[in-house]
């Protein structure tokens, strides 16, 4: 078993401004990568922010919106 991200642990401390991975997003929503991917292209989950060639994060603010609806 993968140990949890930190950022997932202090996810209620991070600015609403900061930028997580998808491990985090999967740890804070429940569910599996694949299944994040299939509620991005849904538009049931925010998209991520491509910040750079490999790299994709999503926006805790948003993220936070997402889960209090």
């Amino acid at each position: 078993m993968a140990a949890i991200p930190t950022s997932a642990v202090n996810f209620d401390d991070l600015p609403d401004s900061a930028l997580v991975a998808l491990d985090v997003v999967t740890t804070v929503t429940g569910v599996s990568k694949a299944t994040v991917w299939r509620m991005v292209q849904r538009g049931s989950l925010p998209a991520p922010r491509k910040i750079s060639l490999r790299a994709t994060r999503w926006h805790v603010g948003e993220l936070r919106a997402f889960l209090a609806a």
